[in-house]
């Protein structure tokens, strides 16, 4: 049982020492999701508390602690989405996409952490989070898929999408990607 599953037993446990070490672990990386969505360093702050908060309340019932990231991220996803959907009160209207495999033909181009973040605010969510998950939180293309809720291909069409409006955004500013 690796580090973070064992935590996750500990905090079912009651241990709260062992929530402590959790949230020392992974406040980070959710805040960091949380603030790439929203835009805000001050919202991030109380959507990732609100997470946190779901989390507590959920944890409890996780019955795979070793899933214990692709379970926060998406927590942390439905507390974006709630958020956001409150704001705008708006149907989300999101497209169906192909869940087809799409080779990334730039695949040696390789965009630096810096790059990413430096273009975020350009792309749209969908892709936005797709980057975040993947690339920034080094979350795999199967537990992108499971916080998404959307097919492994699906996914990868996106950040395909995603390195192309990044890359084009970036050569617009000068950059070199």
């Amino acid at each position: 049982m690796g580090g973070d599953a064992l935590l996750v037993v500990r905090c079912q446990l009651g241990e709260r020492e062992a929530f402590r070490e959790l949230v020392a672990r992974w406040h980070p990386p959710l805040w960091r999701y949380v603030r790439g969505m929203v835009g805000s360093a001050h919202l991030a702050d109380d959507l990732a508390q609100e997470a946190w908060v779901a989390v507590v309340r959920g944890l409890p019932r996780l019955r795979q602690p070793e899933r214990f990231a692709p379970w926060l991220f998406t927590i942390a996803r439905r507390t974006v989405t709630d958020h956001l959907r409150h704001t705008y009160r708006t149907r989300e209207t999101a497209m169906e996409e192909a869940a087809t495999v799409v080779a990334d033909d730039d695949l040696d181009t390789v965009l630096t952490t810096m790059q990413i973040e430096a273009g975020l605010d350009a792309l749209p969510p969908l892709e936005r989070e797709v980057l975040i998950l993947h690339h920034l939180e080094d979350l795999s293309l199967a537990s992108c898929a499971q916080v998404l809720g959307v097919p492994t291909g699906t996914v990868k069409s996106r950040l395909h999408r995603a390195r192309r409006l990044l890359r084009n955004h970036l050569a617009e500013k000068g950059h070199q990607p």
